[in-house]
């Protein structure tokens, strides 16, 4: 039995928590990270890693400002293992999103994608964009 709420974020939500601190992606990871934990497995840590590191963003974030939204990330998130494969999503390369949340027992996926969020609910657990996260709409 988990003792804490747990959240999946995707990974264009967490790049804008990251890029623009007083947005609404960020103050969703906030708020997720005071109620619960964060939950990632390494394919969604290394797309993160990935996409954070492009050029296009140096406008927004430093390196060193980067590097340390992803130390803090990686220590306060909780790894799971992907045991159960999934295969639902129309966009192959967002099931691993679905994935962490089923192996990790998720209460909610927060993402922008319209190929997850068609999903909602997602084997009983929801997925929503950040504003409703905040709201508590989805609980």
């Amino acid at each position: 039995m988990k003792d804490e709420l747990r959240f999946v974020f995707d990974t264009n939500v967490l790049v804008s928590a990251a890029l623009f601190k007083a947005s609404v992606p960020r103050q969703a990871l906030d708020l997720a990270r005071k109620t619960g934990k964060v939950i990632m497995s390494w394919p969604t840590m290394a797309e993160l890693q990935q996409v954070l590191g492009r050029a296009r963003f140096d406008k927004f974030i430093t390196e060193d400002d980067r590097l340390l939204f992803l130390e803090v990330l990686t220590r306060d998130v909780l790894p799971v293992e992907i045991i159960e494969t999934v295969i639902d999503c129309r966009d192959p390369k967002d099931n691993k999103f679905l994935e962490v949340a089923v192996n990790g027992d998720a209460d909610c996926i927060v993402s922008g994608d319209g190929d997850l969020l068609v999903l909602n609910p997602f084997r009983g657990i929801p997925i929503v964009k950040p504003q409703p996260f905040l709201s508590r709409t989805w609980s």
